[in-house]
This record gives structure tokens, sequence and C-alpha cells, in this order.
């Protein structure tokens, strides 16, 4: 499936706060659509993220590209970006690498040509994160058994980035490799993300899948169900500490009690050397409406307080190992290399 595209001047979104009812495409005319698509999860997962912005910043350099203050347009366009949401590092990462090669451009040819590399290299990048989930995968299936049930939390698919994923990536190449998985997902609240996505996403590629909801994990694992947990990752610390959607660190902690291998899967680019662990990782909290209500329904008393941070970080120690394309690393971590 294609999550994000550029046709006609401009990027196109599937809107995946529309799924699993209805796949809505959503073209994005300004960089402050693409901001609000970001904040509002209409695109979503790390590695999306982090092309959706490259995607808005090769917008925002067409839009500018006749203004004299075309630097500062898009400088003003790349922070607006960058201040949609705060944990996923490839954001960050994302625009910083775009901005270098718009500036830089513009210095040495103009803006025209400015815009056409920024649009080359979004389009790079996100060929880019396809070749890197499916190789991502290929070092993940080899942790896969035939047989294996695999629990799994939040969407870290093909809907989180480019087009395969991360951690259903490790799935998918597990299932195409002729392994015979069974996939528990939990539904994740509060969004549903894995209810939602997870299992439109798997369903679709045939893999066979069990919604749960994330309260059930562990009479799952006391059942004897789940030999593996394989989930995504927003951040990674430089210690391995990692930050992942709301619900990860409980999993962690009953795979540990269990005796289950607890899996990390993501790109290297989610790797934050400038963090030294788990407790400098910013966390994003969101709007408590999401906690008291799900899509305009009230599921709790009106005004109530609600806690609700999108995520939690996960220790280094909990983690059997962190998927890279690059191999995978065990504990204790060491990324000094890449």
């Amino acid at each position: 499936m294609e999550t994000i595209r550029w046709e006609d001047g401009f990027p196109y979104i599937l809107d995946q706060t529309e799924l699993p009812v209805r796949e809505v495409i959503q073209r994005i005319d300004t960089v402050e659509r693409m901001v609000e698509a970001i904040q509002k999860l209409r695109v979503r997962g790390a590695p999306l993220i982090g092309i959706s912005a490259a995607y808005g910043l090769a917008l925002s350099a067409r839009l500018h590209r006749t203004d004299p203050d075309f630097a500062e347009r898009v400088s003003a366009d790349a922070k607006r970006l960058a201040a949609s949401r705060p944990t996923a590092v490839n954001l960050f990462w994302a625009i910083d690498r775009c901005m270098r090669e718009i500036l830089d451009t513009h210095a040495s040819a103009g803006a025209d040509e400015a815009a056409r590399r920024a649009l080359a290299l979004a389009e790079e990048m996100k060929q880019e994160d396809l070749l890197i989930n499916r190789r991502l995968g290929e070092f993940g299936a080899g942790l896969i058994e035939d047989g294996d049930g695999i629990l799994t939390h939040c969407n870290a698919g093909a809907l989180a980035t480019a087009g395969y994923g991360t951690a259903l990536g490790v799935i998918r190449a597990a299932h195409e490799a002729g392994k015979r998985v069974h996939v528990y997902a939990d539904e994740t609240r509060p969004l549903l993300q894995g209810a939602r996505l997870t299992c439109w996403e798997l369903l679709r590629d045939g893999i066979p899948v069990t919604l749960q909801a994330d309260s059930m994990a562990g009479v799952l694992m006391a059942q004897g169900r789940i030999q593996k947990v394989v989930v995504g990752a927003d951040r990674i610390a430089a210690n391995g500490d990692t930050a992942n959607k709301i619900g990860t660190y409980s999993v962690a902690v009953l795979a540990k009690a269990h005796g289950i291998p607890f899996y990390i899967a993501a790109p290297v680019s989610t790797i934050d050397a400038k963090i030294r662990e788990g407790r400098e990782i910013p966390i994003e909290f969101r709007d408590m409406q999401e906690m008291r209500a799900f899509q305009g329904i009230p599921s709790a008393p009106e005004g109530i307080d609600a806690f609700n941070p999108a995520f939690d970080v996960t220790p280094a120690s909990l983690i059997a190992g962190i998927i890279t394309e690059k191999g995978v690393f065990r504990f204790p971590y060491d990324f000094s290399g890449l």
C-alpha cells in the first residue's frame, strides 16, 4: 500500500483517521495542512512522519520558489513542521537533512533548483525507507520460528512507513519466507491503532491475526500462545532505552515475567545518540478528550480528569534485541559504530 505520494505538484496522503471504514486520499496543498495531518495522526508512525515532513518541505520550496525571502519562508515552515510532534526523532532527522539540501542548493543554484532538489530528496527518502524496512525485515525474520505466536502493539507496519513496515515488516518477511505465524494485535488504547490499522493491514495480506484488548496480553502469554513480542519505536536512546506507543512498557514487563523475548524493530535513524537514556526522551501528551471519547462518542463522564501520554519508555534491560537494517543489536547496547 502507498501511504504518501507526490502528484501534480502536491503530496497526497492516505488519511489513517478514516481507517478501517474508508480509504480516503487527501491532497495536502499547504504546509499548514501537513502540520495538521501529522498532529491529528492522519499520517503517523516515526518513519512516515519523517517522510511526510520531507514532502512538506518540498511543497514549501515549490510554493515559495519565486519569493525573494525564499530561505526565510522555508525555514519558518521547517520550524512549524518540527513543532508538530515532539517524540519521534525521525521527524527532526528528516527536517535537518532536507534543510541542509535546500539551503545549500539555494545558495549555489537558486530557488528553482532548490525546489527541484527538495522533491528529489523526499522521493529518495521514501525509496530508502522501503529498502531499509525490507532489509530490517530480513534480519528480523531470522528470529522468528515456524509456528510462532507474535504479539505486537500499536501499528508499526506499512501504514507507519513508506509501505512495508518495521515490526510488521519482520512479520511480513517471516510470512513471505514460508513461516507459519499467528499475530496477536493489542487494540492499543486510546486511539485503537492496533485494532483499526494493524488488523486491517494483516487481513489484507492474509496473515492470521487475532485482536485482543491491551489488558489481555498477560493471559495470552500465560496460556503459551505468545512466543515473541515485536514492536516499533519512535526514539531509541544511546543506551537502548526505547520510546514507543503508550502501553509498550507494560507489554515488555509482562514478556520478561513470562520469559518471552521482546524485540524492537526500527531503522537506525530512530536511534538518537544525543539522548543518553530514556528519561531524557521528550514525551508527547495529547488532548485529554482522546481518553473521554472515541470518534465523538463519549466513553467517560464529561469533564473527568484524564492522563494521556502518547508514549512510554521501555528500559533497555527488558529488550532482547533491537532489529535494524544494520543487523540485530543486543544488550548492553552500543550504537557508537553507526
